[in-house]
């Protein structure tokens, strides 16, 4: 019995003694790490904050460098415990190689997502019109951007198919330009015709006095000339003030007792004889 005793007492000291202290090791470097990284995040954040960087490139930048300092200081707990880490490394980077493979859009359009918060070509609350939605932004994501349209849908476009194609900000600039075109007979008195629109034009609310609106001939058809009625505006007003423009418009056609031509009927076959 005496014999088992020494035996258990020096299994002990010899492996488990160690093992705890290397257990109490790592929990130390742990809590120290921890506190290090939360400090390290603080900073970063204010740093960040100090450069009016957008709120969601900060999460992410704070993530991306907590997430590698967390991964590395996991690593030198594994190293103190006595696990072998080359091989733990080399397994992680050939997961990371096949989730990437995997999420390959997914990858696309978190990319595209740090290219829309650096470059800026829209911020949240701009009317924009790219990847086939046309709306206002209400989030810009890090894998997707959220728009509401005007009849009061929302839809998720995908940073990289919005990054990859033609984005029209209708709300970058403070005013913007709205046209009317408005089809004339042949034989209307276009000169009248353009006075009396550009005097009724420059009161309709919302409307701009410069640039002053214009009106002029835009084409020709075959029915007769077709005039653009252009006026400035508040970006933010645009629908309102070209919706009170065609009104003003259809009241001039109406009190000069103006017909808008009308599409020529379709003339009827002759019969064979």
């Amino acid at each position: 019995m005496e014999a088992l005793i020494d035996q258990l007492k020096s299994l002990a000291l010899t492996e488990a003694l160690p093992f705890i202290l290397k257990a109490v090791g790592a929990l130390v470097l742990w809590f120290a790490g921890r506190t290090v990284i939360v400090g390290f995040q603080r900073v970063l954040n204010l740093a960040l904050q100090k450069r009016q960087l957008d709120a969601t490139l900060i999460r992410y930048i704070e993530s991306l460098f907590v997430g590698s300092l967390t991964i590395l200081l996991l690593l030198a707990i594994l190293g103190m415990m006595g696990v072998e880490t080359t091989s733990f490394a080399a397994l992680l980077a050939a997961a990371g190689i096949a989730i990437g493979t995997a999420w390959s859009g997914l990858l696309s359009n978190f990319a595209a997502g740090v290219f829309l918060l650096v470059l800026r070509p829209f911020r949240v609350g701009d009317e924009i019109s790219a990847g086939g939605a046309t709306g206002i932004v209400q989030e810009i994501g890090l894998f997707a951007t959220t728009v509401d349209t005007g009849d009061n849908l929302r839809i998720s476009v995908g940073n990289g198919r919005l990054f990859g194609d033609n984005i029209i900000n209708f709300t970058h600039h403070p005013n913007r330009k709205v046209t009317i075109k408005v089809p004339l007979l042949h034989g209307v008195d276009v000169a009248m015709m353009i006075r009396a629109l550009e005097e009724r034009v420059a009161v309709v609310p919302g409307v701009q006095e410069q640039p002053a609106p214009n009106v002029e001939v835009v084409e020709f058809t075959a029915a007769g000339p077709v005039l653009g009625v252009g006026a400035f505006c508040k970006s933010t007003q645009a629908g309102a003030t070209q919706a009170a423009i065609s009104q003003a418009v259809a009241e001039i056609l109406l009190a000069s007792r103006y017909g808008v031509p009308q599409p020529a009927a379709p003339q009827p076959l002759a019969k064979a004889s």
